[in-house]
């Protein structure tokens, strides 16, 4: 008997302990909401998340049916119904006449009004797509967060849509291209995220009647917009827009939302705090903090610290004590996939990743897959020479914080979007520098001649190096034991007698 009444104790609380913990309970009470859609609100209860920061490394993917002509850019859709002069003065391109990819596109698959840019989804198969292929190469890399274009300006979406038929699991591949990458990203511990350009999708396209964007047909695609170019963003467009956000958000519950331009401008003015507290509130209703980023073009659209600041192909001449990411492609002349497509050096890749992670920033790089889904090797290579210096140094990155000071040299960091064709390579006298616990880092951008790095910051007549004590010196990578000196100008450091990596060597300093 005794031994019965123990057994239907320990049952009794079993079940209390599963109804207790149980998920969904239909008495418990809904998360409160904490987020209003006004910016007073949003201000006062946002807090960028401490996650995102320590993360540093991400990476772009920008890949649709622009990649089957793999000409120009991701822009060929917009560009290939450019016809006249007015339209590439829109671009300053300076041309006389039809754009190039108009050009292109006559001479290669005919007339637009005939064979237009839908035309080019039932040859988008994305046959050799393997999600979990590419994870692996985004972890290789040493990535920590992974953003795939969910919606381009060109109307098509990479997922399966409840908004559109103008998706990539009921037409061209016919997957669920944005689902596989998030179910195989978190599956190896990614950090999944999704972006949205679909905002300029209203003025993306040429509306003329020789193309086929005037057709009726169509216009779910090309969007409703008609041929006065400076007819407002329609209310019909804007709530087309917020549905399509939303059905994103609502069923992948991305860990980060990236905006492209055009949420800017004044038209989506009431959207944009509404998308803002939408997002934070399912945040809070899933459990975990989110981040939203936007490049606030008119340093208005977004108020200061209610998103992540995003700097297009640009960086930051200093520190930004509010989290910040620059997104750049490994391509110089293209996001998407192109047959001329020109590739970055690992090394300049790297040096960019160091002067932004010491700026308080993240750097979110971009690959352009071909059409049929295989990512090329020589961006393949670049992201494997990536991750092989993190292996080396990544302790000197991730989890890091800015210090006093960025760094020293004498080169020079243009600030801006689309501002990095103006910068020139980091020397042996560009330094970086990030902390991390008691420890303080400090990398050299390029291998000094002479073996010998002279740290003019860290020198015992330094405002920045003021209360410091050196405990011991090395150089990540290197088993080397490492001589150095500090004077009154500067704390010089003889580097190892090999090379421990290929480019950026990092000099560990424990406090």
């Amino acid at each position: 008997m005794k031994s019965l009444l123990k057994s239907l104790t320990l049952i009794a609380i079993t079940l209390i302990v599963v109804v207790s913990c149980g998920p969904n309970k239909k008495n418990e009470a809904p998360k409160k909401l904490v987020y209003e859609a006004n910016w007073e609100s949003i201000k006062k209860n946002y807090k960028d998340p401490e996650w995102f920061n320590k993360t540093k490394f991400g990476i772009f993917i920008h890949w649709g049916a622009y990649s089957v002509p793999a000409f120009g850019s991701e822009w060929y859709p917009r560009q290939m119904y450019m016809d006249t002069a007015n339209f590439n003065a829109q671009l300053n391109t300076g041309r006389p006449g039809p754009s190039r990819e108009h050009l292109h596109h006559k001479e290669h698959w005919g007339d637009p009004k005939e064979f237009g840019y839908k035309d080019f989804i039932p040859m988008f198969k994305g046959e050799k797509f393997d999600a979990n292929e590419w994870i692996d190469l985004f972890k290789d890399a040493g990535a920590k967060y992974v953003i795939p274009v969910a919606d381009h300006h060109d109307g098509f979406a990479m997922y399966k849509s409840n908004t559109t038929r103008w998706n990539s699991y009921d037409m061209g591949p016919k997957r669920d291209v944005l689902g596989e990458l998030f179910e195989a990203g978190r599956s190896k511990g990614m950090i999944m995220g999704a972006s949205s350009h679909f905002a300029f999708n209203w003025s993306f396209y040429n509306k003329k009647d020789h193309f086929d964007t005037t057709d009726p047909e169509f216009a779910d695609l090309y969007s409703s917009k008609g041929k006065d170019l400076t007819e407002p963003v329609s209310q019909e467009f804007l709530d087309r827009w917020w549905l399509r956000t939303k059905d994103v958000l609502d069923h992948y519950q991305p860990d980060i939302f990236w905006l492209d331009f055009y949420v800017d401008i004044p038209d989506f003015a009431s959207v944009r705090p509404k998308l803002a507290a939408y997002y934070y509130n399912k945040g809070i209703e899933w459990g975990k903090e989110v981040v939203l980023q936007d490049k606030n073009f008119s340093h208005e659209a977004f108020p200061e610290g209610t998103v992540v600041y995003d700097l297009e192909r640009g960086k930051l001449p200093g520190i930004r004590k509010l989290p910040w990411q620059t997104d750049t492609s490994v391509g110089k002349n293209s996001w998407s996939y192109v047959t001329n497509w020109k590739s970055k050096t690992a090394n300049q890749l790297v040096d960019d990743l160091v002067d932004i992670v010491s700026k308080n920033g993240c750097l979110l790089l971009n690959v352009g897959p071909k059409s049929d889904g295989t990512i090329p090797e020589d961006q393949k290579e670049i992201l494997l020479q990536i991750g092989a210096w993190l292996k080396v140094n990544g302790d000197a990155i991730y989890d890091t914080k800015y210090w006093n000071t960025f760094g020293e040299g004498p080169t020079k960091v243009k600030k801006g979007h689309h501002s990095e064709g103006g910068n020139e390579d980091l020397s042996s006298k560009d330094i970086r520098f990030t902390q991390k616990g008691n420890k303080l880092y400090a990398i050299v951008l390029a291998w000094p001649e002479n073996g010998i790095v002279d740290i003019t910051t860290l020198g015992k007549n330094s405002e920045y190096a003021k209360g410091l004590e050196f405990k011991s010196v090395k150089v990540l990578g290197s088993p080397d034991t490492i001589d150095w000196h500090q004077t009154n100008n500067g704390l010089e450091v003889k580097m190892p007698s090999t090379r421990p990596c290929e480019y950026a060597y990092t000099i560990e300093f424990t406090l």
